[in-house]
């Protein structure tokens, strides 16, 4: 403290006189005098903040957990704008500390932040020609450097390399603002603070910053640990790191020279001794001393399990509140660094997720884009537990060239990772079943699954106001006939669904959705409400859909996705992470008769692994099948499976093991789902949503065609004439309906009846009469019969009563026989 009041003291006095002798020249050109000098001095600002430097930021994930159930986080990613580590005073070996002295600043425990014999020295030799020095002290270059990193946290590359020249000038005003600066630091800051400081904000080469990241850049060893020749070779670094950093084997030798000489400042100063000095130049600075230790910045660089996941994590810095108020504050925060990202992410069920999605989707693939991601999200918290795909992530321009890399994540948003989404097809039929519930309906009420061709007028849509034109479409298996809602469920059948539709507003299945959760990838784009979203032409995420599909396996109460459970700043400070928002979107009743559908339709599928665990789940595929889809949950775990074309409509049903792959991909993270995170037992489904609010069929049987429209039409349900059928009954009577009497329909259903052409019956006794050919056919034919036919008996010459009498018949007399079924008589002959 009293060397530094003196140091400024006594350099205000003199100020003028050593400022003008260190720079004639610019004196010469400006024409500045030392009392102008003085006067500078005087007016210029006299502290400045030591601050905090860049640092690396951590991000981990979960890897098990302890004994008392605490999760063990492993380190899998180091993202960082500046390669440094701040470490403490007794981090840092003590060879470190003397070689910084004897190699920058001799007397920097004698002066006051400016070396006054130093300024005069270099000003006789600025003035002579004889030297160049600028007789900078540690607290001068340490001022410099602080600039140095203020420039770098400015936003653009422009603003930065202007910081940086204002800081580096050789200007008289920036001579005389650092030593005044470097006066001020020695008036707040001790000795050993400032000697610290240095150490951890100089720049040591590259992206190199502070001595802890040089040692285990350059040499593979902690600071605290380096050998006497290591920690003079580090500091030989920081005068000129571009000409003496040793990522360039070209830099060994200029390196070597400057660490010999500090080295030998050492002996001087009494820092070292003769044979510790001997021991230290013996030492080569060659291969076989220099171990560069890979850097590890970026996701790419990430464990080969997260990469994806830590791009993820790395776009939501701008949201994350704890580090800042406003988005630019949060991005300047977590550049400075410091933090530790404690994640959401699982490596014991990544594993599995990742290994599968590569092994059944090879990244290499020719015949199509192939492209595959499974996500595997938390019910009753939105924890994102999984994010894998079938690329390897790469971020930088040898993606373009190889397609087996990509930075683009398949999982999210397009804002969360550059993807548009896909097409879900089938996965989509959820929100309609649950509008079906919610408006009462049930899942035995009976519909048309009939494929057809629609008129869009017929669906409402109070978003809109409507659609025009026509809808067809088919059902993927060619199914026909009518179905239940469960049983439609469970097959996917298309026509169905649109059957459904029609009961349904379409803007509030989207408005459904939307409170799940669901959106479509592209920001730019709204969910889609026409008809054919029924069948999910929708484009979205994987993620999206689990954390969808996770709500109802949570009794209807949808969790936003989170990857973020608590932060560490550079304090130890413990901050919030993501925080979880979670909101009742569907009642807990329609969730589970909606869940009970749903398990309806996974007990049949290769994805399940029957493991026991109750699961839930539905498939999706898209009408050229380049997408298809599994959504599968238990009460704790819910994974979303894509397997499709990146681009592109090569139909996944032509690829080998065809649309059973996106099952192969999904049975074994289910089973270690299944196995980490045990599941229970799903709610039961609501009764009155079981059957629901139909309109139960009466028995028409018997009756006439006319009587039956007008007892349906009275129902409000819809009649169909369906011909027609033969039957033992007059012609005309009703014979059966379809539906069936009984079955409970939907409002505005149509049933289809059939009536009798009386053309079934028995078979007429034409035998016994002992006629001939002639009249049993016309009694036949008079009774409808009209496919009658003779066949031979031979009865030889001694039966002469039946030659030409009608002996047999084929149906026999009394059997069952259709009006058009071929009749042969038999007709007794002498002979055949």
């Amino acid at each position: 403290m009293i060397s530094g009041i003196f140091g400024m003291l006594g350099f205000s006095i003199i100020a003028g006189v050593l400022v003008t002798a260190m720079v004639t020249p610019a004196l010469a050109v400006t024409g500045v005098t030392a009392s102008n000098g003085i006067g500078i001095f005087d007016s210029l600002p006299e502290f400045i903040e030591i601050g905090d430097q860049p640092q690396k930021n951590e991000i981990y994930a979960t890897n098990g957990t302890n004994a008392d159930g605490s999760p063990i986080y492993v380190e899998v990613a180091q993202v960082y704008s500046q390669n440094r580590e701040e470490v403490e005073w007794d981090q840092v070996s003590p060879f470190l500390k003397d070689a910084v002295v004897a190699g920058e600043d001799r007397r920097f425990y004698e002066h006051g932040g400016v070396d006054l014999q130093g300024v005069i020295r270099a000003a006789i030799g600025n003035a002579s020609g004889s030297s160049k020095s600028g007789a900078s002290t540690l607290s001068m270059q340490l001022v410099k450097n602080i600039y140095i990193q203020k420039a770098l946290q400015e936003p653009t590359e422009e603003a930065q390399k202007a910081g940086i020249a204002e800081a580096q000038a050789s200007t008289f005003d920036r001579k005389i603002k650092e030593m005044k600066l470097a006066i001020g630091l020695e008036k707040r800051y001790s000795k050993d603070e400032i000697l610290l400081a240095y150490l951890n904000i100089a720049g040591f080469g590259g992206n190199n910053y502070g001595i802890e990241s040089a040692a285990q850049r350059y040499y593979g060893v902690s600071s605290t640990d380096v050998t006497l020749a290591q920690a003079a070779s580090l500091i030989a670094i920081v005068q000129e790191p571009g000409a003496r950093s040793l990522d360039d084997p070209a830099n060994y030798v200029a390196n070597q020279e400057r660490r010999d000489v500090i080295l030998k400042n050492m002996l001087v100063e009494g820092m070292i001794d003769q044979a510790q000095l001997d021991e230290a130049l013996a030492t080569p600075i060659d291969p076989s001393t220099v171990v560069l230790k890979p850097y590890a910045n970026g996701c790419i660089a990430a464990n080969a399990y997260a990469t994806y996941f830590c791009d993820y994590v790395t776009k939501l810095i701008p949201e994350l509140a704890t580090l800042g108020a406003t988005e630019a504050e949060r991005e300047t925060n977590w550049k400075l660094g410091g933090y530790k990202i404690y994640t959401t992410l699982d490596l014991r069920l990544q594993t599995v997720a990742q290994d599968s999605v590569m092994k059944n989707a090879p990244a290499n693939e020719t015949r199509l884009n192939l492209g595959a991601a499974s996500v595997s999200v938390q019910p009753g918290t939105g924890r994102i537990l999984t994010m894998a795909q079938n690329k390897t992530f790469n971020n930088t321009e040898a993606a373009a060239s190889d397609p087996t890399l990509t930075a683009v994540n398949y999982n999210t948003d397009r804002n969360y990772g550059g993807s548009s989404g896909f097409q879900v097809g089938s996965t989509y039929k959820l929100f309609t079943l649950l509008n079906w519930l919610q408006s009462g309906h049930g899942l035995n009420e009976v519909v048309d699954g009939n494929a057809r061709t629609l008129k869009a007028s017929l669906f409402t849509d109070t978003c809109t106001g409507g659609w025009g034109g026509e809808w067809p479409f088919k059902n993927s298996a060619g199914e026909t006939g009518n179905r239940t809602v469960m049983a439609a469920t469970a097959q996917s059948i298309n026509g169905a669904f649109a059957s459904m539709g029609l009961q349904l507003d379409q803007c509030e299945t989207k408005k459904i959705a939307e409170r799940l959760g669901v959106h479509p990838a592209n920001p730019d784009l709204e969910l889609e409400s026409n008809p054919a979203a029924i069948l999910g032409t929708n484009v979205i995420a994987p993620l999206t859909m689990a954390a969808a599909y996770a709500g109802i396996a949570n009794h209807g109460m949808y969790c936003a996705p989170v990857a973020i459970d608590s932060i560490t700043n550079d304090r130890d400070e413990v901050l919030p992470g993501q925080a979880q928002e979670c909101s009742q979107a569907i009642e807990p009743e329609v969730a589970a008769t909606a869940a009970f559908a749903l398990a309806g339709a996974m007990k049949n599928y290769a994805g399940n692994p029957n493991d026991g665990t109750p699961m839930i789940g539905k498939t999706g595929t898209t009408d050229s099948s380049n997408q298809t889809w599994l959504m599968s949950s238990s009460t704790a775990v819910t994974t979303a499976v894509w397997f499709g074309n990146i681009v592109g409509k090569y139909s996944i049903s032509r690829y080998a093991s065809g649309l059973n792959n996106r099952h192969i991909l999904a049975k074994p993270i289910n089973a270690a789902a299944n196995r980490l995170y045990p599941g229970g037992v799903f709610d039961d489904p609501a009764q009155r949503l079981i059957t629901g609010a139909g309109i139960t069929v009466p028995n028409l049987i018997g009756g006439s065609a006319e009587n039956a429209e007008s007892i349906l039409k009275g129902l409000k349900l819809g009649y169909a004439d369906g011909g027609a059928v033969d039957s033992d009954q007059p012609a005309g009577v009703v014979v059966s309906t379809d539906p069936g009497a009984d079955a409970i329909v939907a409002r505005g259903q149509t049933v289809t009846v059939y009536t009798s052409n009386g053309s079934s019956g028995s078979m007429p006794d034409v035998v016994s009469a002992a006629q001939d050919f002639s009249s049993a056919k016309n009694f036949l034919t008079d009774k409808g019969f009209t496919n009658v036919s003779e066949t031979c008996v031979a009865v030889g010459n001694k039966d002469e009563a039946n030659i030409g009498k009608v002996m047999s018949s084929n149906p026999g007399a009394g059997s069952p026989a259709k009006l058009a079924d071929e009749v042969k008589l038999g007709v007794g002959k002498e002979k055949c």
